[in-house]
């Protein structure tokens, strides 16, 4: 047994759940409608050789933490909206995270916060780009879904709107956190380096994808056969220009429909967006038949990754089945299905 695997079984047996360390589609039992939920907090270059044990416990814990929270709700009887949007505010709440309380800084120094919501039954979506006051983004793209007439809002008009719907306000700096303001200043430098010409920032370099990854999203399916998907992301370091990534785009970053599956994706948001991804593995699901699994990993590993395009996606459909392919070295994800703990950092789980 692995490190990770002892150190999930310490943990789970301490919550009152059962873990696994291996990372396949779940299946779930025909007797009852099953519940389930599954997260991830960013994919990129994740490995043991870079992590302390210490981080490693770290990140298990919030992953678990987040994973219960929402799982609380659907055993309940809860919505699996409402599943959704708790474990997400607890890694919005963690500096762990490229999202709320640790996103990442703006090429100018500052926090712009993008999010998303889509119910699977409804078909209806929420999303915000750009806000910089509104602490909790994933609770903002549910108001605008459920209060508004639109889908997505941007900017200062998003904040007017969060503001009237009284959510909770907070100065930029409430999303300030050290670790991210050295990896700007990394980033910066790297820009810099690159183009040799002072201040000016070259647009097109040798980057480190380092620097593009990092989001936090969730799927839920409740008792009544629903499915919602939610991602929520500080987006890219040293982002310029209002850049907007797949994170608010529904069928980019975010997509739920009862027919075929709900899908949260963290990754080069860029490429997400080109190639439509968390749309086009439900597509190949709903209209070609394919599981979650061959769906999945078609979209990441043979059309996403040869264009360029890194990063993972987390899928979960009405059987309760999950899959969280990724073509990165890892990617922090977790599963809680019918009591059934799965935990992941890295691209091996032993």
């Amino acid at each position: 047994m692995s490190k990770l695997s002892i150190q999930l079984t310490a943990l789970a047996l301490a919550t009152g759940f059962a873990a696994s360390s291996a990372l396949p589609a779940t299946a779930m039992q025909a007797t009852e409608q099953p519940i389930a939920i599954a997260i991830h907090g960013g994919a990129g270059t994740i490995t043991r050789e870079n992590m302390s044990a210490e981080r490693e416990v770290e990140f298990q814990q919030a992953l678990t933490e987040a994973l219960q929270a929402g799982y609380a709700i659907l055993e309940q009887g809860g919505e699996s909206i409402d599943a959704v949007i708790a474990a997400i505010q607890l890694m919005e709440e963690n500096p762990l995270f490229n999202a709320g309380r640790g996103a990442v800084y703006t090429y100018t120094g500052e926090h712009e916060l993008d999010a998303s919501i889509m119910r699977g039954d409804t078909m209806d979506a929420g999303a915000v780009a750009g806000v910089k006051t509104v602490r909790s983004p994933i609770a903002l793209v549910r108001a605008i879904m459920e209060n508004s007439r639109h889908v997505m809002l941007s900017g200062e008009g998003a904040a007017q709107f969060a503001r009237e719907q009284g959510l909770e306000q907070v100065e930029n700096s409430y999303f300030n956190t050290e670790h991210r303001f050295q990896q700007l200043e990394r980033a910066l430098e790297r820009l810099r380096e690159q183009h040799n010409t002072g201040d000016q920032i070259a647009q097109h370099v040798d980057w480190d994808p380092a620097f593009n990854m990092g989001t936090v999203g969730a799927v839920a399916l409740d008792r009544e056969g629903n499915l919602v998907a939610g991602t929520s992301t500080g987006g890219m370091t040293a982002k310029q220009y209002g850049r907007i990534g797949d994170s608010p785009i529904i069928g980019a970053g975010t997509w739920a429909d009862n027919d075929s599956c709900a899908v949260s994706a963290t990754g080069h948001g860029e490429y997400f967006i080109r190639f439509h991804v968390a749309a086009a593995i439900c597509a190949r699901v709903k209209y070609l038949g394919e599981s979650i699994e061959d769906a999945g990993h078609y979209v990441i590993h043979e059309t996403l990754l040869p264009a360029g395009g890194t990063g993972g996606v987390i899928i979960l459909d009405r059987q309760g089945q999950v899959s969280m392919p990724f073509n990165t070295e890892g990617m922090y994800r977790g599963s809680l299905v019918n009591g059934e703990l799965t935990i992941g950092i890295y691209q091996q789980e032993e």
